[in-house]
Formats: structure tokens, C-alpha cells, sequence
């Protein structure tokens, strides 16, 4: 659980600081003989920023809750 915690937390922070994620795929349009056509298109991943911060208080309380059971 401890080892969950410190993952939640970190993704939690990274969340935070980053509202979204940007990233380009390439898509082959026409391919006929030696004449090949590529399509780039560009995608955003997005999420609210308290997502990020539900994610680190709950590796927070994991963290913590791990620590008293041992």
C-alpha cells in the first residue's frame, strides 16, 4: 500500500503542475505506388487540476495509514 501511496502522490503533483498532455500522431492518407500522402494530427489529453490534487491527498492518506499499521 505504502509503495501505491508514494505513486499517487507523485502522479498527483505531476497532475497538478500539468494540466494536459499534448502528443502527435501521423496517419497515412494516400499510399499509391511511390506517391504516399501523411496526415499529422495533434491530440490533447486534458484533466481538471483538483484531479491532481485528489490524487496526492489520497497518496497522502495512504502513505500515512501504511505507516500505522506497522
Amino acid at each position: 500500500m505504502r509503495i501505491f501511496g508514494i505513486v499517487l502522490l507523485i502522479a498527483g503533483i505531476l497532475m497538478f503542475a500539468f494540466n494536459s498532455i499534448n502528443f502527435q500522431t501521423e496517419k497515412t492518407v494516400v499510399d499509391v505506388g511511390p506517391l504516399k500522402i501523411d496526415k499529422k494530427e495533434n491530440h490533447t489529453v486534458g484533466w481538471p487540476a483538483y484531479a491532481g490534487g485528489l490524487a496526492a491527498v489520497a497518496g497522502i492518506v495512504l502513505i500515512v495509514a501504511s505507516r500505522k499499521k506497522d
